[in-house]
């Protein structure tokens, strides 16, 4: 059986996560997982560059050192699983987003992580870039996830609704109809907006269980604020990131509510990624929603999801056989896989693309 690894950072650039999966038909077997944190000042140079506060200079240097890191959580998660290199088949390698702007004029998504030096340093081909052949075919470039969730996740016997809160959240509606087309977009911000909030209020990377949040009340005032966001009410296909909500973003919109503690703003910022995501999930009777990402570790977070997504059910996606942290490494496992096939990886209904894609460059051994 052929292994594959995947490699994931997200928009809250809190780290790697890698993965080293095989396939059969539709079921995973994982072989072993691994984390690589990003230094603290690794992750703030990439926050202050995705900001656009940056030269050339800074951007190829982080291009070689996060390339560096990705490597690394390579050769550690092969280190743990015990196999040799020679039988991996190839290495999916999302990279660190840096910017997301699909909707300009010159549409286009950044992605750094040198992949030939992942390719170099294991010895094993490793595909990458896999956002803009899709933007190419005039798509967004994103959520590519989704074609996994359809080929693991879908039910004949249920509707199902896949919910990644990662820094930014994002849903992909499966329907139980085997002809009925799959949806997906990015509902608006999640963990990135909580996060960078409580480390510019508390020094702390994020706010562990909700618990500060849970501290402090909705402002339906500075709420009300964030919900007019245009964003939000945008008809998908459609897709967001860090430089549409940041903690800029932010503070110009506390600039109107000044008397507000830091644990309001927190809890607010929740309601916010609750109420967004409740709002544009697609009616359904009786679906299920799979939570995945790291804000289903927010205790808080997910009893507030079951209040505004009621009488929708709320569960992990452990209850689908995969845990939270690891569906988004694993699918980029599988769009590798994908990728050499020679099959194509995204879904035109969900991105806007003009037709499905074979997706990624490939950088052989």
């Amino acid at each position: 059986m052929e292994a594959w690894i995947g490699l994931m950072s997200g928009t809250s650039m809190d780290g790697i996560d890698a993965i080293l999966v095989s396939f059969e038909d539709r079921h995973i077997r994982i072989h072993a997982t691994h984390t690589t944190d990003y230094p603290n000042d690794i992750r703030q140079r990439l926050a202050s560059l995705s900001q656009n506060h940056g030269t050339p200079d800074e951007l190829g240097e982080l291009d070689h050192i996060t390339g560096s890191l990705f490597a690394l959580a390579a050769s550690s998660v092969i280190e743990k699983a015990g196999l040799p290199p020679s039988s991996i088949a190839a290495i999916g390698s999302h990279g660190q987003t840096l910017r997301h702007r699909p909707d300009g004029s010159e549409p286009f998504s950044i992605q750094i992580g040198d992949p030939t030096l992942i390719a170099e340093r294991t010895g094993i081909t490793t595909v990458a870039d896999f956002r803009r052949r899709d933007l190419a075919a005039g798509g967004q470039g994103a959520p590519l996830v989704p074609a996994f969730h359809k080929a693991f996740f879908s039910a004949a016997e249920e509707d199902r609704c896949i919910l990644n809160l990662g820094g930014i959240a994002n849903i992909t509606h499966l329907p139980a109809r085997h002809n009925a087309p799959v949806t997906g977009f990015d509902t608006g911000p999640a963990n990135a907006l909580m996060d960078a909030w409580c480390l510019d209020q508390t020094g702390r990377a994020y706010d562990k269980d909700g618990a500060w949040a849970d501290e402090g009340i909705v402002d339906q005032g500075l709420l009300g604020d964030m919900l007019s966001d245009a964003y939000i009410s945008r008809k998908p296909p459609k897709s967001t990131g860090t430089e549409r909500f940041n903690l800029e973003w932010l503070k110009i919109l506390l600039n109107r509510h000044p008397d507000l503690s830091g644990a309001d703003v927190q809890r607010t910022l929740l309601e916010l990624t609750a109420v967004t995501v409740a709002q544009q999930i697609p009616p359904s009777p009786g679906m299920t929603i799979f939570v995945c990402g790291g804000g289903a570790r927010n205790r808080v977070l997910m009893r507030e999801l079951q209040r505004t997504c009621s009488p929708l059910r709320i569960a992990s996606t452990t209850e689908l056989g995969l845990d939270p942290q690891w569906v988004e490494p694993v699918a980029f496992a599988w769009l590798a896989s994908r990728t050499l096939a020679g099959k194509p990886g995204n879904l035109p209904e969900v991105t806007g693309a003009s037709g499905e894609r074979i997706l990624g460059a490939v950088y052989y051994a």
